[in-house]
């Protein structure tokens, strides 16, 4: 039988750095250990649990049922952990401390890196770190306190995470500039300078006709993507299904797609403005409620607030939470 105390969770950092890797070899080499040194911290583990966590016979590396059970529990741990010291270091009044972000690859390259470079010349002792995923896993992050604060545009779940708003974005239709239809339109074409203005909502350009572009050739993002469900909603709304010819994870890879001359993108007007406009490309305002949207920071309901995480909301100049309110306005 199992020993039923708090031994059988000695050593889990190894056991979890196996898990984050799917590997003892790649683990090792994380933790600056030999491999038969972290095997052999694992075997005592499993050893004092009673059972196997790892499917050894399994490549890459897979958890025993136990395993799965033993690897929840510890990541409960982590974020209690993680809980205590944020609180630790408010009382230090952010002289030390640690702050993980979390961003999708548009806003990890473009605007994250700009609000960390403030945060930190204001409160240099804190370390920053940043983590680059999709959305579903930044969420999953969120969820298990891998990261504090989450930047995206998805809507996520208020009844378990809350937000403050950064800033509404717009989408755009980015079409190569040798595209014939291009000819027709030239009254919808939107200046890069309106772009960069941020102030699309304001602008007096009217929105294109998206039924021109029944025919085009369309570079489109994963069907579980808010972007591609909003792009699919504009051209339904308009009376077509546009023609995909490919189907892409990242919105830049998207883009870029476009600039190479071989099909129309939906892009929102935040990476023109933090990635600069091509001039090879024609871009369009678009109507429609699926035109805009926000840009919001996540944090988990529910959890301690650090006075991190409200100092670097309040150093990106976020605003109130649009859809229930939020309850740490003070901190912010």
């Amino acid at each position: 039988m199992a020993e039923d105390d708090t031994r059988m969770f000695q050593g889990r950092e190894y056991v979890y750095a196996v898990y984050r890797e799917k590997s003892f070899s790649r683990a090792a080499q994380k933790l600056f250990i030999s491999q038969p040194s972290l095997s052999a911290a694992v075997k005592r583990t499993e050893e004092r649990i009673g059972y196997p966590v790892f499917d050894r016979s399994t490549k890459p590396l897979k958890l025993t049922e136990c395993g799965e059970k033993y690897i929840a529990a510890v990541e409960k741990m982590m974020a209690a952990e993680q809980e205590f010291f944020h609180y630790i270091n408010d009382l230090g009044e952010l002289k030390t401390g640690n702050l993980t972000l979390g961003g999708s690859s548009l806003f990890s390259s473009w605007i994250l890196p700009q609000i960390m470079g403030r945060f930190s010349r204001k409160y240099p002792m804190v370390k920053i770190s940043l983590v680059e995923e999709s959305t579903s896993r930044l969420e999953e992050l969120l969820q298990n306190g891998g990261v504090d604060l989450m930047m995206d545009n998805c809507d996520l779940d208020n009844a378990v995470f809350e937000s403050c708003v950064y800033q509404k974005e717009h989408l755009l239709l980015a079409v190569p500039g040798a595209f014939a239809v291009n000819g027709k339109l030239q009254e919808y074409a939107v200046p890069a300078r309106e772009i960069r203005r941020g102030k699309l909502s304001e602008s007096e350009i009217p929105t294109v006709p998206l039924e021109y572009f029944r025919d085009e050739p369309f570079a489109l993002l994963k069907p579980d993507n808010d972007t591609r469900k909003r792009a699919m909603n504009l051209c339904r709304l308009h009376g077509f299904e546009p023609r995909m010819i490919f189907e892409l994870d990242q919105q830049q890879t998207a883009y870029h797609v476009t600039c190479s001359g071989l099909g129309v993108s939906f892009v929102s007007d935040t990476l023109i403005i933090y990635g600069g406009a091509n001039p090879g490309v024609v871009y369009y305002r678009l109507d429609g409620a699926d035109s805009f949207r926000n840009l919001f920071f996540y944090w988990k309901k529910g959890r301690y607030f650090s006075r991190a995480m409200g100092e670097f909301l309040k150093t990106a100049g976020c605003m109130k939470d649009r859809k229930s309110g939020n309850p740490h306005e003070d901190n912010i």
